[in-house]
């Protein structure tokens, strides 16, 4: 019976002395710096700062974190290898049965990517976004991290933008953070130009977003580029990596460099 029941405390202190997995803190790092993701991606981490971007937006190793329109997954090299076998990302990409042929390929492309390297990829949920669909992002608070990049003017134009954010906060729980990043407007810009620009003032987007229940708990100027007049023929994309005009201008375009950005973390009370 003594016996028994020392071994019985051993056990016990075993179990207890056993750590938990540890939480890389250098994560986010790690993965910039690996050697899975794309040169033409890698060329724009001076001006897209990801590491400091995702830890301002409330990025931890262990969260479920939804990713919302990935795209060619530029964010989503970075964060897929960063919350592996700890938390988990969840891609919200365009749906299976989108009707636009330029959905359907990037969509593809971005299966793609996943697939040919499951030693980074596995691990992703990719599933279809109808904003506005029961459940759209996820079941209610089931998800600690909403991102979204340089996408609010799609969701304009698209007229999503309000079911955008109901999803967004139906499935964050109570603490939870919604993380965006936009080109920005001028104070006083119509919010409207914003469909076809991509810019959009920074206090009317704080309004749209604290009216769907969210409060805003910081902005950051780490995205901002004050060489950015955000009045370019063609919006936005006359900057790189877009160079929408080609040549004319071009060294013009480059010497700005990519956007003038509003990076705001909202939480769920």
């Amino acid at each position: 019976m003594k016996a028994g029941f020392i071994c019985s405390l051993a056990l016990a202190a075993a179990v207890v002395a056993t750590p938990a997995a540890a939480h890389d803190h250098d994560a986010l790092a790690k993965a910039v710096a690996g050697d899975h993701r794309t040169e033409a991606f890698t060329a724009r981490d001076g001006a897209r700062h990801p590491v400091e971007t995702l830890r301002f937006l409330g990025f931890d190793q262990n969260h479920v974190i939804v990713e919302v329109s990935p795209g060619g997954g530029w964010y989503t090299e970075i964060l897929a290898p960063a919350v592996r076998d700890h938390g988990k990302l969840i891609a919200a990409h365009f749906p299976e049965d989108a009707e636009s042929a330029y959905m359907q390929r990037v969509r593809g492309e971005f299966l793609a990517k996943l697939a040919a390297a499951p030693e980074v990829y596995d691990q992703v949920e990719v599933i279809g976004y109808k904003a506005g669909t029961d459940n759209a992002l996820g079941a209610p608070g089931s998800a600690d991290l909403v991102l979204t990049f340089r996408n609010m003017h799609s969701l304009m134009r698209q007229g999503t933008l309000e079911a955008f954010l109901a999803d967004a906060y139906a499935v964050l729980r109570s603490g939870g953070k919604l993380g965006i990043v936009q080109h920005r407007a001028p104070a006083g810009a119509d919010p409207e130009a914003g469909k076809d620009s991509g810019y959009l003032p920074q206090d009317w987007l704080v309004e749209q977003v604290e009216a769907a229940g969210f409060k805003l708990e910081a902005s950051s100027e780490i995205n901002a580029n004050a060489k950015d007049t955000a009045d370019h023929p063609g919006g936005v994309w006359a900057l790189p990596p877009s160079l929408r005009h080609g040549e004319e201008n071009r060294d013009k375009y480059l010497a700005i460099g990519e956007s003038d950005r509003m990076t705001l973390r909202f939480v769920k009370p």
